[in-house]
């Protein structure tokens, strides 16, 4: 996938946004601490230093909704080996590196670590800072440290190579339980992968020369090359069975819309393409449905997510007085989303299009319709990557945690998080009918409205 546009459902699927938490001192004050991210990182980005984990530490033990119930230990655990483990892949593993002994005790123990990393070195840092957040095991935890702007100066706008969807991605990331073939599912206009003549469809057999399957397990390693600058990848056409290999070299690309698209399907049904919960997403949806159709095909199929207000907004089409989720503090009561009230119902059959690409947002809009039984829906089961709304902080070094203050339940109080919301109906996308025009979820929707 293209570097920009996976930074770009990356924070959709974290839907970050300011942290009320007040900052004691700036960032960039020798053990300040993390402050809530209100603006663009620094270009360039300053040098990254064992004061920028120090940081990092305290920040997650600060502002993640579980940290302050969190045993110090355990992350100075996952950054030391994140950080022993790139010195020794660079080659650059020092004798005596070793992890001291801690006790529990959060700014003691800090004290002891940071006495072994000395000075630290800087690309180590950054992967113990990685490392530690990662440890969290949460999907809307994240670390996005910000990177030189293109040759042209910070107006160039996006780079990539134009592949811009894979039948393995599971929300942002990729999915463990994806199976052979891998195949391409969205190329952009006008960009690279499009002027080298690759379709949606297309499977990916090799990446830089390597299986992109061991048997029928994903060859993790691949997926780590494919957002490179640069990748040579071997292609097969299902339509043919035609095998070619095609270079790519990212370049620059128009910006992805917002857009919602419709049209009329057989019977009287509307259909509706929603790629994110956008701001003014569910009033561009309501646009569509002005005429009051009698039945809604709701296609969510690669949406990353966004705006829970969306999701309220645009589910208090199909019902009203409802808890549509929860957001859960560590402790205390948790908070109810409900529906949208203000938005006149619709009194339309409903059917939703979901795969393993439908994430955060997008799972908990699903969650609801399943839940409530608002809805059919069928495809495959969404992403499960529906952690609470995160806030985003920055360390001094330009980096900036995306950390959720609470966890998102479903609107029976179950856990969607890793799980993701199964499918009614089971109607994956293939290679052959996406390179074709054949839509076997849409198939089966009009199946099921008939």
């Amino acid at each position: 996938m293209i570097r920009t546009l996976c930074a770009a459902a990356l924070a959709a699927a974290c839907a970050l946004s300011p942290a009320p938490v007040p900052s004691p001192s700036s960032p960039s004050e020798p053990g300040g601490r993390c402050a809530p991210a209100t603006a663009p990182p620094p270009q360039p980005p300053p040098p990254t230093t064992v004061n920028t984990l120090r940081m990092a530490y305290h920040c997650v033990l600060d502002h993640y909704y579980s940290g302050p119930a969190m045993d110090p230990r355990e992350l100075l655990k996952s950054a030391f080996s994140a950080y022993t483990q790139d010195l020794m892949r660079r080659g650059a593993d020092r004798p005596g590196l070793h992890l001291p002994a801690l006790t529990g005790d959060r700014d003691g123990d800090w004290a002891a670590f940071a006495k072994v990393l000395g000075d630290g070195d800087p690309a180590a840092l950054r992967a113990a800072i990685t490392g530690m957040v990662d440890s969290l095991q949460d999907n809307h935890a994240r670390t996005a440290r910000p990177s030189p702007p293109p040759d042209g100066g910070p107006g160039d706008g996006p780079v990539g190579t134009g592949i811009a969807g894979l039948s393995a991605a599971q929300g942002p990331r990729f999915d463990p339980a994806a199976r052979p073939p891998l195949f391409i599912t969205r190329v952009l206009d006008d960009s690279p992968a499009d002027r080298a003549g690759i379709r949606p469809g297309d499977i990916v057999l090799k990446v830089n020369g390597i299986p992109v399957f061991v048997g029928d397990r994903p060859n993790t390693t691949v997926f780590d090359v494919l957002p490179g600058p640069s990748v040579r990848l071997t292609l097969k056409r299902p339509t043919s069975g035609q095998v070619r290999t095609v270079r790519l070299v990212e370049g620059p690309l128009d910006p992805p819309r917002d857009e919602v698209t419709s049209r009329k399907l057989p019977g009287g049904a509307v259909y509706v393409k929603l790629p994110g919960f956008f701001p003014g997403a569910a009033d561009q949806v309501l646009a569509e449905l002005r005429d009051k159709p009698e039945a809604v095909v709701l296609d969510l199929r690669g949406n990353g997510g966004g705006s829970p207000r969306e999701v309220t907004r645009l589910l208090g089409a199909f019902a009203h007085g409802k808890v549509t989720s929860y957001f859960c503090p560590l402790k205390g009561e948790c908070a109810a989303n409900r529906t949208d009230d203000s938005v006149p119902l619709l009194g339309a059959r409903l059917v939703v299009l979901t795969d393993r690409g439908c994430a955060s947002a997008c799972d908990d809009f699903s969650a609801a319709v399943k839940g409530l039984r608002l809805g059919t829906i069928v495809g495959t089961r969404t992403a499960g990557a529906v952690s609470g709304p995160a806030a985003g902080y920055l360390l001094d070094d330009g980096t900036v945690l995306g950390l959720p203050k609470v966890r998102h339940l479903g609107p029976n109080r179950e856990m969607i998080d890793t799980i993701g919301t199964p499918a009614d109906h089971h109607a994956p996308m293939t290679a052959l009918a996406l390179a074709t025009g054949r839509d076997p979820g849409l198939a089966k929707a009009l199946d099921l409205l008939r």
